[in-house]
């Protein structure tokens, strides 16, 4: 049987590169999904590629919208009757310079998708998820969320306040058999990194990720479809006992 046959996902930033990679695997393990973002040309592009037909829906939403986001949480029940799963996953990585030089609307637009966009995704789900007496939530945070980076403050900020968000909910919500957990993915080969790249070194963004890679134990980038795994096992009933915990996928990066 699939690990996900007949529950219902709901995932935020669908159309990023971990969230397409995380759809695809949870309609390959029988689940119907709603995927939410801000484009609806993304939106219907991703759908084209995962090609699930009645199993998937989309909803144009930003992460901050508290009215959209309702909405689209009504309108998974309306589609499929239920919610088992949140993977909370907009995120952005905002701009790399000293925290001296970064601008408080840069500042406070990463928590606001970051930090608020995540709560506002779990203060929605929670009611229905309580009814039930089931459910996961997983949301994304960063190895920036467990140390320091210099040049992406707010970035850092955010990420940290996850894992702290996932760790108040998991012991408000045990007792309803919910669970909530962060995955802390590493230096991962898509765009969000490449951005970063690019920022740290305009004129020669290899060299950052040459320099990158040689910290990491494992010495490469992690792919989106190795962070969809533990996506998978988090929603499944798999990890049926794992509950406030940031779950690290980084190669080693932070073990030293």
């Amino acid at each position: 049987m699939p690990r996900l046959d007949g529950k219902t996902a709901f995932i935020t930033g669908a159309t990023g590169g971990i969230g397409e990679a995380s759809a695809k695997r949870f309609l390959e393990e029988g689940a119907n999904l709603m995927l939410v973002g801000r484009s609806e040309e993304k939106l219907q592009a991703l759908i084209e590629r995962l090609n699930g037909g009645k199993s998937v829906a989309s909803y144009v939403a930003n992460a901050t919208d508290e009215n959209a986001l309702a909405a689209a949480f009504q309108a998974t029940t309306d589609s499929f009757g239920h919610i088992d799963i949140l993977f909370a996953n907009a995120g952005i990585e905002g701009q790399v310079k000293p925290i001296e030089e970064q601008s408080r609307e840069i500042f406070e637009n990463v928590l606001q998708i970051n930090v608020i966009g995540v709560w506002l995704a779990m203060k929605l789900c929670i009611g229905s998820m309580k009814k039930q007496r089931s459910g996961s939530i997983i949301a994304t945070s960063s190895v920036a969320g467990l140390i320091g980076t210099a040049g992406i403050s707010p970035y850092v900020a955010s990420k940290h306040a996850i894992c702290g968000l996932v760790k108040s909910a998991a012991l408000e919500l045990g007792k309803f058999n919910i669970r909530v957990n962060a995955i802390a993915p590493g230096p991962i080969d898509n765009r969000m990194m490449h951005s970063l790249e690019d920022q740290m070194n305009p004129e020669d963004s290899a060299s950052v990720k040459a320099f990158v890679e040689e910290s990491i134990p494992m010495k490469r980038y992690g792919t989106n479809e190795e962070v969809a795994n533990l996506v998978l096992f988090l929603a499944s009933d798999e990890s049926s006992y794992c509950s406030g915990v940031v779950h690290s996928i980084d190669g080693g990066y932070i073990a030293a």
